[in-house]
């Protein structure tokens, strides 16, 4: 059986989208995580109105997705 194994031929397509979906939805979550805890802990444990959090919050949420969006040009 260990002699049927070639290194560096087995498809390892599934294997890199299944990484790249995980890299994504941990990026993507921990920038939501982060937006809705800090516009949290502005409404409810400081002088901040609503809307002063919002507004925070949602720059914030901008802010993030202009880092963290995909760049067209990257090689994998």
């Amino acid at each position: 059986m260990a002699s049927e194994y070639h290194r560096g031929e087995m498809d390892i397509h599934e294997q890199a989208s299944t990484y790249h979906l995980f890299i994504m939805l941990t990026k993507w979550g921990s920038l939501i995580t982060a937006s809705l805890l800090v516009f949290l802990v502005l409404v409810f444990c400081t002088p901040t109105s609503f809307i002063g959090a919002l507004a925070v919050g949602v720059v914030m949420s901008v802010l993030g997705f202009v880092v963290l969006r995909d760049k067209g040009g990257e090689a994998h």
